[in-house]
């Protein structure tokens, strides 16, 4: 798995940990070009920052996750980081939800921006139960990622794991996303007009940063 590396500082690893996962056809360099390292930057926040290659390649052919895991989390972990976040955009947010149903514990909250959760037939198998809680997914097939996600995310009050979830009021997906933020607490949800596009994206990014998402330490602890 192809990484860029964007340390706080270069001569000692930083509080946080956050590993930005892109979209299908979105390349790391995109989390560059559109401000989302300047964003954290500018806020003074004692973090450093993997951004991960999050291809198509790596998700059809099953690798992704491990390559996360291997790559990226263990060595992370052994390094000495206390905090270890996923920042996942679109096919990122499921990718990272996964992750943390297939890796429980591995790391220490997962910020979806605008995730993709899953194809028409599951999110109206839960829209038709009432929403997440009144749905259950029943016995799952190793491959059935998505309602393995959606598991994971109705259990998510009792993990571990604190999620946080931004998306635009008219995205595509904003049926679903509303469905997942009717399971998390308030503070945690960051709506704001707009679409399935960077705009939107850098916009929750901004909003998410505010709120506190990777704000365990200022660069002042370092």
């Amino acid at each position: 798995m192809r990484t860029i590396t964007e340390p706080a500082h270069y001569d000692a690893i930083s509080p946080t940990l956050a590993v930005l996962l892109p979209g299908a056809y979105d390349a790391p360099e995109d989390f560059q070009r559109h401000g989302f390292i300047a964003a954290v930057r500018e806020r003074a926040l004692a973090v450093d920052i993997v951004l991960a290659d999050m291809n198509l390649q790596y998700i059809t052919d099953g690798t992704a996750l491990t390559s996360l895991q291997t790559t990226i989390i263990d060595p992370a972990r052994a390094a000495g980081y206390p905090n270890i976040i996923l920042v996942g955009i679109s096919i990122g947010g499921f990718m990272a939800t996964i992750h943390a149903d297939r890796y429980p514990g591995a790391v220490n909250g997962l910020c979806m921006i605008a995730p993709y959760l899953g194809n028409r037939i599951i999110t109206g198998e839960i829209a038709a139960a009432g929403g997440i809680l009144g749905w259950s997914p029943g016995e799952l097939a190793a491959d059935d990622h998505e309602r393995r996600a959606w598991r994971w995310l109705k259990a998510s009050s009792a993990s571990s794991t604190a999620v946080h979830l931004g998306y635009g009021s008219s995205d595509r997906f904003a049926a679903a996303h509303g469905m997942l933020a009717g399971v998390l607490p308030p503070e945690r949800v960051h709506v704001v007009p707009g679409g399935h596009d960077w705009p939107t994206w850098r916009t929750i990014w901004d909003r998410c940063l505010d709120h506190g998402v990777l704000a365990w330490h200022t660069q002042d602890d370092c």
